[in-house]
């Protein structure tokens, strides 16, 4: 029996070359959609295409050209564009960028890779959607978007902003009649190299091992274990199917429990 929950849809996923949008990637394209990676680093985008069985095309989420680009070449090619997962973004430059500390240059940086992408992808993808006669949008936010991240500036500010925006395309389209879905999806701390990478930083500059700050971290989730990607990329399956054909505009928290802390 088929039971292949997306079969027959045509997803695009941005930063899909590594992390979770690797991940979100492979799941759609075992799940059946015709998939669609894209990323900024056009050698790791071809090899990881290659790896999952989807198409790639090298983009830099932030550039407004490239987005009408890409949507238009997905939609003469396959026809339709159901589902898009707003998933590329970074975190900064590394830790210790307080409100005091963090430069306008970085604060702009990572809004612009982080919200003004989000925000272009949606415009854009909007109309192509409708056309089809709906979609489902998909946008990463951040436990960052829920807590104070004041060691994270300007990274939770834009996670947050991302959340805003979620709600604002989902009322949009609900009162349009548009048929398109609008949902953020908030990972707590899931392994990937980005998370990786911020223990790093965080032992740098607390001065301490890498493994005690990895502990650190850990303690923060009840659980009591880091999430996988494939937690989140089950997640965004969900989003992505009929399945959830009532949901719009709503916050879904994959974090082993870390808001419980408050």
């Amino acid at each position: 029996m088929d039971n292949q929950r997306i079969k027959g849809k045509v997803a695009i996923v941005t930063g899909g070359a590594s992390g979770l949008g690797f991940a979100i990637a492979a799941m759609m394209v075992k799940q059946g959609a015709q998939t669609i990676i894209t990323d900024i680093n056009e050698n790791l985008g071809q090899a990881a295409a290659k790896e999952m069985g989807a198409i790639f095309l090298q983009q830099d989420v932030s550039d407004e050209a490239r987005w009408r680009d890409i949507l238009a070449q997905v939609k003469e090619k396959y026809g339709k564009i159901d589902i898009l997962v707003n998933n590329a973004g970074i975190s900064g430059s590394g830790m210790g960028s307080n409100p005091e500390t963090e430069s306008l240059e970085e604060w702009q940086k990572i809004q612009k890779v982080n919200g003004q992408s989000v925000f272009l992808g949606c415009k854009y993808a909007i109309d192509y959607m409708r056309k089809s006669g709906g979609g489902s949008i998909i946008n990463m936010s951040s436990i960052a978007a829920l807590v104070a991240t004041p060691f994270l500036t300007s990274y939770g500010a834009s996670k947050a902003a991302v959340k805003q925006l979620t709600m604002s395309i989902a009322m949009h389209c609900a009162t349009t009649g548009s048929k398109v879905r609008c949902n953020s999806v908030h990972p707590g701390q899931i392994i990937t190299p980005m998370l990786e990478q911020l223990f790093i930083d965080v032992s740098k500059l607390a001065k301490a091992p890498v493994e005690a700050i990895k502990q650190t971290f850990l303690e923060k989730i009840p659980l009591g274990e880091f999430g996988e990607a494939d937690d989140i990329a089950y997640m965004v399956l969900f989003l992505a199917s009929d399945e959830a054909k009532h949901i719009t505009g709503a916050q879904f928290v994959v974090d082993g429990g870390m808001q419980l802390n408050g």
